[in-house]
Formats: structure tokens, sequence, C-alpha cells
């Protein structure tokens, strides 16, 4: 049973730039290019029946393109231990509009969707539980602190499954449904 995910892609241009940020850390295990995107709503495990009906219903989901900016790293920690590095994207009212729309439309759907507050990012690089991140983890946040990348506009997002490979998650894009008006 795949694991669902709805995101918006990341362009390959703004990957490209997101791609030399990827060095400098030890036991950080990076995210391949392909994988980059900014998810909107983790489904996790969906059976079939779940998964049709919940590509149906983001099809009646509309809205108009809009301007995606990433600007600045940070790290999300488990207490004092480091899980995941990213890249940080800026909310905006039209992003949060989307993210807010998936994910009601995921929970009527019957997927119990997590509550926490959205925090909009690229992740760069994982963490295991027993990474030694140490001083390096301190220099990739002052290096790279300031980092913005021109904006995007989005205009689509998509289900994604994933799948775990022999080298980490395989994302497949299931389908895509475009943001036009």
């Amino acid at each position: 049973m795949p694991r669902l995910f709805v995101a918006l892609p990341v362009p390959e241009e703004i990957a490209d730039l997101l791609m030399p940020l990827q060095s400098g850390v030890p036991d950080a295990r990076w995210v391949p290019q392909e994988n980059f995107h900014v998810t909107l709503c983790f489904a996790g495990e969906v059976q079939g029946a779940t998964m049709r009906d919940l590509e149906e219903e983001l099809s009646d989901i509309e809205g108009p393109p809009f301007s995606v900016s990433i600007a600045g790293v940070e790290q999300f920690s488990s207490g004092k231990q480091p899980r995941v590095l990213v890249a940080s994207v800026e909310r905006s009212d039209r992003l949060d509009w989307l993210q807010q729309k998936v994910s009601t439309v995921a929970r009527n759907c019957g997927i119990e969707v997590e509550r926490r507050k959205f925090r909009p990012h690229v992740t760069l690089a994982r963490f295991a539980s027993n990474a030694e991140t140490g001083h390096h983890l301190a220099q990739f946040m002052a290096s790279n602190g300031t980092f913005r990348a021109d904006p995007w506009i989005a205009d689509r997002f998509a289900l994604y499954s994933s799948r775990s490979g022999r080298n980490g998650a395989i994302y497949t894009e299931e389908v895509s449904y475009p943001l036009t008006f």
C-alpha cells in the first residue's frame, strides 16, 4: 500500500539552485533533486478506494497560479537532535489557502491529516537519530541562512506516492492538478 502526499513540485531551475546547498554536513542523507517538493498534505498509507476518492476530490480544487519563494534555511529538530534540514518557503495567502483546501479534501475522504502548524519547506536532507552534525550544522546555517531563490509560479499541484527503495524513498507523481482561472 503506497504512502501518499499532496505537494507543489519544485521546478527544475529552482532545484538546480538548491543542489549546491547540499554539502558540508556529515551524516546528512541528502534528498535527490527529483524528490524536491513543497508538501501541502501528508496522507500516509491509503487504500485503493480512498485513493481514488482523493484523486477525484482534489480535481475539484480551483484556484489561480501563484508565486512561491524560497528564503533561507532552517533545521527541524526533535529535542536537541536535528531531524531535517530544509530550505524555507515563504508563506503567502494563496499557498495557505491551497494547503487548507487540500487538507480539507483529504479529511473529507476519511484520511487522518496531521494537525500541526503548516511550515512550508523543501527538504534538503534528513538525519538519523545518531547523526553527528556538531559544528558542521551551525556552519551550514550561518553560511546559507540568507539564501534566496527567485520566485516561481506554482501553476499546478500533484498527488504523489512514496515507496521505499534501496537508496531512499522513490516518489511518483500519480496525478497532476492545474491551477488556472
